[in-house]
């Protein structure tokens, strides 16, 4: 590469990395996985090798990616908070050890694992925790001590007679914290966090103490970054020290003494990480005596006595047994991949998601290729490619007729989905009704997916309005069903009644119409009668509605079938009407976004008082958004807002504003 060409690259590479690294670091919400990352930053490192010249002070190979929000005080770190130098090969991590012997022959070295989470400083006077502070850009990072109080594993007290102890350490999130954390996400209709180390990053850099509580958030303690009134000889030393006093310390740290040894405990590691209940992402070298440290010092961004050996995505081969089509509530055909089971990262993969036929085609999918997945962000498994195929067979294809009912399946001109059009479907019966009676929509409580599955097995329900037709006696006659459990969920269907209009236009599960689209139609038609009886054009005038919205909602109506079903259900007592009030137009014409983490509202909550003073509401910012409110650990939304210069409001302004 000439130089002409370097200088082009490390310039587009650097503002790739600058982007990736404010994600990641500022906004918990990452766009690659971190090996894609490593990989464009070790490209620029070789540039920059190449062409010392082209190295530049602000260069993401030169600095920490973080820095403190303005949404907490800041704190000035008395030892810098450094990052480690990335290795990627055995290699790499020899030539470390055989530069360090060089000088120090004896050097002996720890291998401890490199906890996936976010780096913290404790600070202890007297024994008793006085301030935590995250690593920011390593010199200034933001005040979280109310936030790490709510962690377990912190002591708030420690057994010891130094008169101040600064320690560093990683906080995390448990796996199974991580599971139920997106799992009440999901519930709540909000975006889940991508990955555990995100969900702890996200967690800890917002202002409602109770929240960081609620996520079970831990900790490992790796270093101590200052003592009075004790020295250490060793690394090794200082956290048998740190453990002895109560800390949580970083597990399975290894002292060894030579380069093999070294590489055995990282192979070791490496082998072990998907037993951990939590994600790792390397293991870490550090040069044990402290004195050599001291010797060796630091470069203006790494220190020279350690190196962190990142392990490549792990990848695993198995078979395609079988493709599985599932059609869900809307008639879309979704292939599932079934795979002769294998240990991922930690767990045993056995199904994954083929998305559609074009996915398949990309692949060049066959039922019994050989194919290697891999884990998104260590979670999600994915098929990445074909590893052995027969070439005697074609590629997969999806089949021309709907599985559940054989009726013919077709694809939409803007769609990559195969669509079954038979509203008779059993399959797609089950997921109307699952939807139905979701929280989201009607909302009728104990209504699951497991008892709509046993009524319609049984014949009991068919449509929504079936539901409000079941009889104690039939549901008595099933098997697990008791009279309590009877009267419970004919109670919560008969309290359901009393619905706003809007969980039922969204439980009807009309195409392109979210829950908030719902809310719209309720509210400016008023009941069900007026929407019923509403055109096309008169649909459209609503704001933020489109003609594909619009059509959806009119077509929708004008089935004669769907006509009787909402008949029915309004004799059957289901409330009709909306009871949304306007109660004064003081956000008439203007339209809030949300983003961060609300403490004072849910973000339902807010956009119903929103639109109960004349406002609206939507997901992204343009020139068009008045009012962006902003809770904790707002990203990238609250970034554009504040380049195209919009009103930027936190709760307390906006509860001034409501009063």
């Amino acid at each position: 590469m000439d130089f002409q060409t370097a200088k082009a690259r490390a310039e587009e590479l650097r503002k790739i990395l600058r982007y990736h690294s404010d994600l990641y670091y500022n906004q918990d919400k990452p766009e690659i996985s971190d090996y894609e990352y490593d990989m464009l930053n070790n490209e620029l490192k070789r540039i920059e090798a190449d062409y010392p010249e082209l190295v530049t002070a602000d260069s993401p190979t030169q600095i920490v990616g973080g820095k403190a929000s303005k949404l907490f005080e800041k704190v000035t770190h008395a030892v810098k908070m450094e990052s480690l130098q990335d290795v990627f090969s055995v290699e790499e991590v020899t030539a470390f050890i055989e530069k360090i012997k060089a000088d120090f022959p004896t050097a002996a070295f720890t291998v401890e694992p490199k906890i996936d989470g976010l780096s913290v400083s404790l600070e202890y006077e007297d024994g008793t925790f006085v301030r935590g502070s995250t690593r920011g850009d390593g010199v200034v990072g933001e005040d979280v001590t109310a936030n790490l109080m709510q962690i377990k594993d912190i002591p708030h007290t420690i057994v010891t007679d130094v008169a101040r102890l600064e320690v560093r350490g990683e906080v995390y999130m448990p796996h199974e914290s991580f599971f139920a954390c997106i799992s009440k996400q999901e519930e709540a209709g909000e975006e889940p966090f991508k990955n555990p180390r995100n969900a702890a990053a996200g967690s800890l850099r917002q202002k409602n103490s109770e929240i960081v509580a609620q996520r079970n958030l831990s900790i490992f303690i790796f270093n101590i970054q200052a003592i009075e009134g004790k020295t250490f000889s060793t690394h090794k030393e200082s956290l048998d020290f740190l453990r002895d006093c109560g800390f949580t310390v970083v597990p399975s740290y290894t002292l060894c003494s030579t380069a093999a040894q070294v590489e055995a405990q990282i192979a070791a590691i490496g082998e072990s990480r998907g037993k951990f209940s939590f994600d790792i992402d390397g293991a870490v070298v550090k040069t044990n005596d402290l004195s050599q440290r001291e010797e060796l010092g630091s470069t203006a961004k790494f220190p020279k006595w350690a190196v962190a050996f990142k392990y490549p995505p792990e990848e695993k081969e198995t078979v395609l047994k079988d493709i599985e089509i599932n059609v869900g509530r809307t008639g879309v055909l979704t292939p599932t991949a079934v795979f002769e089971p294998v240990i991922l990262a930690g767990t045993t993969v056995s199904r994954a998601t083929l998305h559609n036929q074009d996915f398949i085609n990309e692949k060049g999918l066959q039922i019994g290729d050989t194919v290697v997945l891999r884990k998104a962000g260590e979670i999600i498994p994915e098929v990445l490619r074909v590893a052995k195929h027969d070439e005697s067979k074609g590629i997969y294809q999806l089949p021309d007729t709907c599985p559940s009912c054989g009726s013919p399946v077709y694809r939409l001109n803007d769609e990559a989905a195969l669509r079954c059009f038979n509203d008779k479907c059993p399959a797609q019966i089950v997921r109307v009704l699952i939807h139905f009676a979701s929280r989201d929509a009607y909302g009728i409580e104990g209504l699951g997916e497991a008892i709509v599955e046993l009524l319609v097995k049984h014949g009991l329900i068919a449509s929504p309005e079936d539901i409000f037709k079941l009889k104690e006696e039939a549901l008595l006659a099933l098997e697990g069903f008791q009279q309590t459990s009877v009267n419970n969920l004919l109670g919560a269907i008969e309290k359901s009644k009393a619905n706003d209009l809007s969980k039922l236009i969204f439980a009807l599960g009309i195409r392109h119409i979210g829950a908030k689209n719902a809310a719209q139609l309720a509210v400016h038609f008023g009941s069900m009668d007026a929407l019923m009886a509403a055109t096309e054009e008169e649909i459209l005038a609503i704001e933020g509605f489109g003609e594909i919205m619009a059509k959806s909602v009119a077509e929708f109506f004008a089935t004669e079938q769907n006509r009787a079903m909402v008949e029915s259900l309004k004799e059957l007592g289901l409330n009709m009407q909306s009871l949304a009030t306007i109660k004064d137009e003081r956000f008439k014409g203007q339209t809030f976004v949300l983003t961060g983490s609300l403490s004072k509202f849910t973000r339902t909550e807010a956009s119903k008082i929103i639109e109960s003073y004349g406002g609206k509401t939507s997901g992204s910012v343009s020139k068009k958004t008045s009012i962006v409110l902003a809770g904790e650990a707002a990203g990238s939304k609250l970034t554009k807002a504040q380049s195209l210069g919009i009103k930027i409001i936190n709760e307390d302004e906006f509860e001034e504003m409501i009063k």
